[in-house]
């Protein structure tokens, strides 16, 4: 009996689970045989595995062949297993030594010429690997950047199966020259044909990370006061946001500008992102490591598996884990199945969302930044001075109730968007103020309120229960007056007095107020209640310090 294992991940939601591959040959009947509840891709491995030995000079040993995944509870799918069962089974075979790679973790697809591909979920699997105890992964050339993102790892990037065996028993590492038949693959000039090795650096190695900025401009958007100071406070707070307003009014012009406005990621919620992306494998090319906020916008006729993750098989992410950290907009939401609208209010509490499936229940991240915008009806012309409404009474019930109470009591700020006439167009005199200048702001608002909450689990306004911000840090006295009021006419659920009392905090973040004023409060109500009273907003926002050297 010869015996040999070595190491590889299996992917479960955005999290990676240790597969230890063990191969066992027998004297018998030449079979091969693998165990470990692998799926269908899995399975058709075996044929992959068999043509990419033999097509790189090794010889397919004819005994007996079992190989198996560990644990065999976890289910286990994809082609990422690929590169692990060859060296296995080489090693069985002692065409390779056992020992060499019994430490290595190996993630990788191999193609039937034996040239090893990049898979999905490098930075997760390298991420759970490192947990584990593994210093030294391999994957294919073309992930080692992504997964050089984890520092204390060594990243050995091969090409081929072929170039792998040299290197494992110490040989020459040969010229790549595919078998007869193939092209050559192509290559970038000036590439050496031997292995790429690279210690992990963490995500500030040095040509790695690639910041890239929003192009997109507030500066671009004429006049639309308030909901522009709506926009900075979601930013300032994390705050969801809905837009209600006619076509044309640019609704979705601001939402494509709110991920401008957000600071630049910490290196953790860049990891939690791109581990995000990579599993999906929507990772930019070029860009192993996304610093910015994503941005996503589904279609309104988005289902429940693409908008919250699922699928056959085992799910993947949807869209609302895709704008973890980042922005969610959903544009024409009065459009979108009420069902799949109000599958978003467990992870717009939690912030993340879990999946039942057959297979097994997945927990994937999902703290975004909620925003909504819909037509006031059907036709989109209620309440405008030029057109009348074409839509029945009835009609613009039905519409409207597609964002049920629940949700939108989970939406802290309701802004109503309304067009520019020639004249306040013409009325319109300097620029706007930029993304950059806005930024600056609620970057400063940020910092205060991370200061704040130096002590406690929460980094923003939003993440704070309304009984600690009572009891903790209340506003001035006599500021909730006109809100309780509001409550006792039912014009306020006990909920959204404790969103008031966050956005009153986030108002006063950015005017730097020590703590939220009755004008704070007013405008807090305005911006939740969506209900104009006449009251100036706070001064526009504190001065932003200046950097100190």
């Amino acid at each position: 009996m010869a015996f040999a294992r070595t190491c590889s991940v299996a992917l479960v939601g955005v999290e990676g689970v240790v597969v230890e591959v063990q191969a066992d040959l027998e004297p018998g009947v030449a079979t091969f045989t693998l165990v470990g509840l692998p799926d269908k891709s899995l399975t058709e491995s075996r044929d992959r595995v068999r043509a990419a030995v033999v097509n790189s000079g090794a010889d397919w040993p004819q005994k007996k062949l079992t190989v198996g995944l560990s644990p065999a509870a976890v289910p286990k799918s994809g082609s990422g297993f690929d590169l692990a069962v060859a060296c296995a089974v080489l090693g069985a075979a002692e065409r390779i030594d056992p020992r060499s790679i019994a430490e290595l973790m190996m993630l990788g697809e191999l193609g039937l010429d034996g040239r090893v591909r990049p898979v999905r979920g490098v930075l997760p699997a390298v991420l759970a690997a490192a947990d584990a105890g593994y210093r030294h992964v391999v994957v294919a050339e073309e992930a080692v950047p992504e997964a050089s993102l984890v520092p204390d790892v060594t990243v050995l990037g091969v090409r081929s199966l072929r170039q792998l065996i040299a290197l494992l028993n110490d040989e020459t590492i040969p010229e790549e020259t595919p078998p007869e038949g193939l092209p050559p693959e192509e290559t970038d000039s000036g590439r050496s044909p031997s292995a790429l090795a690279l210690p992990g650096h963490g995500w500030t190695a040095p040509g790695i990370v690639r910041r890239t900025e929003h192009p997109l401009d507030m500066a671009d958007v004429a006049g639309q006061t308030t909901a522009r100071r709506a926009l900075e406070v979601a930013a300032a707070g994390r705050h969801h946001i809905f837009f209600k307003g006619p076509p044309g009014a640019g609704k979705t012009m601001l939402a494509e500008r709110l991920p401008g406005l957000l600071p630049p990621l910490t290196s953790q919620e860049s990891l939690e992102v791109t581990a995000v992306h990579s599993v999906a494998g929507a990772l930019p090319p070029g860009q192993p490591l996304i610093s910015r906020s994503p941005y996503c916008a589904p279609h309104h006729s988005a289902t429940m598996a693409s908008l919250v993750g699922g699928g056959s098989g085992l799910p993947r992410p949807g869209a609302v884990s895709m704008a973890h950290h980042g922005v969610l907009f959903l544009d024409e939401a009065a459009e979108c199945s009420a069902r799949v609208l109000d599958a978003m209010r467990q992870p717009l509490e939690s912030g993340h969302v879990v999946v039942a499936r057959a297979s097994g229940i997945m927990r994937m991240p999902a703290r975004f930044l909620l925003v909504l915008a819909a037509n006031p009806c059907p036709c989109g012309r209620h309440g405008m001075k030029s057109g009348a409404c074409e839509c029945r009474p009835a009609s613009i019930r039905r519409y409207r109730a597609r964002l049920s109470g629940p949700l939108m009591d989970r939406v802290d700020l309701r802004v109503h968007v309304k067009p520019l006439s020639r004249s306040e167009l013409a009325g319109l005199h300097g620029e706007s103020e930029s993304s950059a200048t806005i930024a600056e702001r609620v970057l400063t608002a940020r910092e205060r309120a991370a200061d704040r909450f130096a002590q406690t689990p929460w980094t923003a306004n939003s993440d704070v229960p309304g009984h600690e911000l009572r009891t903790r840090w209340p506003p001035e006295p006599g500021a909730l007056n006109r809100a309780e009021e509001d409550m006792e006419r039912g014009l306020l659920t006990a909920r959204g007095m404790d969103r008031v009392l966050r956005v009153a905090w986030t108002v006063a973040d950015l005017a730097g107020h020590d703590r939220p004023t009755a004008q704070d409060v007013e405008w807090a109500l305005e911006l939740r209640t969506g209900i104009r009273r006449g009251m100036p907003a706070p001064a526009a926002t504190a001065p932003v310090p200046e950097k100190q050297p």
